[in-house]
């Protein structure tokens, strides 16, 4: 069961109810646990999003990331605007290939038209593996 805030916009709560957080998400098997504006939390196994020599592909960590930096700037943005992602970057600290990765995202700025979050990936025993930085636009439908 996802931890949801209590004032989010209904249409985005469909969306995220009805899509399982997106189509990537789902095929990635990411889980989310908590979301909010400032703090999101999901999990992502390192099964089936590995690369050809077994570590979990750099790219896995940058769509966890991503997926915690777009809705958490979605649900800041509020009903009837959106979020764009225009930045984003990754930096890689260890490998792993195998377990659950959880990513933790915190927000650094939260404003009217630009919001960034950083989102610490990190293994089953709280090393860090990834640091992702991503700045969303947020713009009126």
């Amino acid at each position: 069961m996802t931890l949801l805030p209590p004032d989010l916009d209904p249409e985005l709560y469909e969306r995220l109810v009805s899509t399982g957080g997106g189509a990537l998400c789902q095929k990635m098997g990411i889980e989310f646990l908590e979301l909010s504006a400032e703090r999101s939390v999901a999990t992502m196994p390192v099964a089936g999003n590995t690369q050809v020599i077994g570590l979990l592909h750099g790219g896995a960590h940058v769509v966890l990331g991503e997926s915690l930096g777009s809705i958490s700037s979605a649900i800041h943005a509020g009903a009837g605007r959106y979020a764009v992602g225009i930045e984003i970057n990754a930096t890689h600290n260890r490998s792993i290939t195998e377990g659950l990765v959880t990513a933790t995202c915190t927000a650094l700025v939260l404003g009217r038209t630009l919001c960034t979050h950083e989102i610490v990936m990190t293994d089953d025993q709280g090393r860090r593996l990834s640091t992702v930085r991503m700045t969303n636009m947020l713009r009126d439908r």
